[in-house]
């Protein structure tokens, strides 16, 4: 038998931890999760369009009612990057009013699809389509946020913000300090301290996020200089910033291009917030995520953001990571950090008004080429070949060329390509049965492709998490890239947790899973 993986065991989160342990570190990770979470809610809101206090709405409303209901515990929401492009381009076409209803629709659908058990579906979306999304959607937001640091506005589309980068370029003035050389100084100054605190930051501070790090120094090199650079702009109340739907703009909702618009949005929130879920699971070993029950919770936080006009939400890696990294154990520190952004919007709006447009593009510009990794396309042509990587760069590329749900739909279709040498065997058996109190099997035979991917997903969540288990692949025809990344993640899950599982030898697919580990 060949080891997959072994590890000793870990402490789950509260699982040996007193009452007093668990508020103590759930507290301490909220401060950290509120002070990545200030930035990145009003910089996200200022790239979708909206004023910045909408995203800051969302991110309570992500924190305080999201965080009590979802099926991923340690999982945050709030705006998001890649939801910044489509709002963007709801409101340049629709206005800011119907940002609103079509929310509405989209928790809607989110609602009735967790009550109809369709969380594990989400997961059936291959990674190619999700790492080549999220790698478009960080070229749009790097290309718009460029001319936010030129003190100018973003364009209506990706491409018309790439072709008018050379003529903001030719713009700057080196021998004066006009509006446009002032913000991108800020921007500037803003981006160069993100990236030196994240390459020489000390590891005893290593939670300071350095995106809170960068806004200050931006805005700190403002007001020191007296540069003259447009400021976000805050109301004095919060209540100020709710915009309840009003009938007009509801009724335009039986316009099915705007449900179509919808359906969008609750797909792609839906996908971001459950793959970000799957990849929080890895980070921690702690209860699972329940992906229906956080897609309802979703679906109630985005209808709640509809009927006061704030942005849509999702489960956010970057946010959630920071709150695990914490020392997070249970849901409080992400109601905790909802709280947080509460009482500071209601007790601090000037110290906002303070922040220039410039920081938080340069804090966007940082977030969306971050976003822009070749790791993943590397990774799927060395150990999958060239089809998932076709798939990721003609879904990168639709998403830039044309909007985020045509390139989505683009890479979905293209993985169907990958059924056409299995159409006469695509059936898949998955069995699970003990073989004593201590050993356990599953048993996969057929095609593992990733229209199977729920059924195999059901039974590898329900596997024991002690003991030893075999997992049993001989019989396998077949193993797409999406089942064999699936199957890696939760190799890498069980080994956190101290559990040994192995591998037959000769094992079919047996490398795969293996690179598929060590990725």
């Amino acid at each position: 038998m060949t080891q997959a993986a072994i590890t000793s065991p870990k402490e789950s989160p509260g699982g040996k931890l007193g009452l007093q342990a668990i508020l103590s570190r759930d507290f301490t990770a909220s401060i950290v999760v509120f002070l990545v979470a200030m930035p990145l809610c009003m910089g996200i809101a200022v790239a979708s369009g909206v004023p910045a206090e909408r995203g800051l709405v969302t991110g309570i409303i992500g924190g305080i009612i999201v965080g009590a209901l979802a099926g991923s515990p340690l999982q945050v929401s709030g705006p998001a990057a890649g939801l910044a492009v489509i709002v963007f381009e709801i409101v340049s076409k629709h206005g800011l009013s119907m940002l609103g209803p079509l929310l509405l629709a989209a928790g809607l659908i989110q609602l009735v699809a967790g009550a109809l058990r369709l969380g594990q579906w989400f997961r059936a979306i291959s990674p190619a389509v999700v790492h080549g999304m999220l790698a478009g959607i960080g070229v749009l937001i790097v290309a718009g946020q460029f001319h936010v640091l030129f003190a100018d506005k973003p364009k209506a589309h990706g491409l018309e913000n790439l072709a008018a980068i050379p003529a903001a370029l030719g713009g700057v003035s080196f021998t004066s300090l006009g509006a446009v050389e002032a913000a991108l100084v800020v921007g500037l100054v803003t981006i160069g301290s993100i990236l030196a605190w994240e390459k020489f930051r000390p590891a005893r501070l290593k939670l300071v996020p350095g995106a809170l790090l960068g806004v200050l120094a931006g805005t700190l090199v403002a007001l020191g200089f007296g540069l003259d650079v447009q400021k976000i702009a805050v109301p004095e109340s919060i209540a100020a910033a709710i915009a309840v739907p009003g009938a007009a703009d509801l009724a335009r909702m039986a316009d099915p291009m705007l449900l179509l618009t919808a359906l969008a949005v609750a797909f792609i929130a839906s996908a971001e917030t459950l793959l970000s879920a799957a990849a929080v699971d890895r980070m921690h070993d702690g209860p699972r995520t329940k992906y229906n029950k956080e897609l309802f919770a979703q679906g109630v936080g985005n209808m709640l953001c509809g009927a006061v006009g704030a942005l849509p939400m999702t489960g956010v890696i970057v946010r959630s990571s920071a709150n695990v990294q914490a020392g997070a154990v249970s849901r409080l520190s992400t109601m905790l950090h909802g709280a947080w952004i509460l009482a500071f919007v209601a007790l601090l709006p000037w110290l906002l008004r303070q922040v220039p447009s410039a920081a938080l593009a340069g804090v966007l510009v940082v977030t969306g080429w971050k976003l822009v990794s070749l790791d993943h396309v590397r990774h799927l042509f060395a150990r999958y070949g060239l089809l998932p990587a076709v798939i990721w760069a003609a879904t990168f590329v639709a998403v830039v060329a044309t909007d985020l749900l045509t390139g989505v739909l683009i890479g979905m279709a293209l993985t169907l390509l990958e059924l056409i040498p299995n159409l006469r065997k695509m059936r898949l058996r998955v069995a699970q049965h003990a073989l004593s109190e201590t050993e356990s099997e599953i048993r996969l035979e057929g095609a593992a492709t990733f229209v199977q991917l729920p059924k195999i997903a059901k039974v590898l969540d329900a596997a024991p998490n002690g003991g030893l288990v075999r997992l049993d692949t001989r019989a396998l025809t077949c193993l797409d890239h999406t089942c064999a990344e699936a199957l890696g993640d939760w190799l890498k899950g069980k080994a956190r947790a101290g559990v040994k599982v192995e591998l037959p030898s000769p094992c079919a697919f047996g490398d795969r899973l293996r690179a598929a580990v060590a990725h």
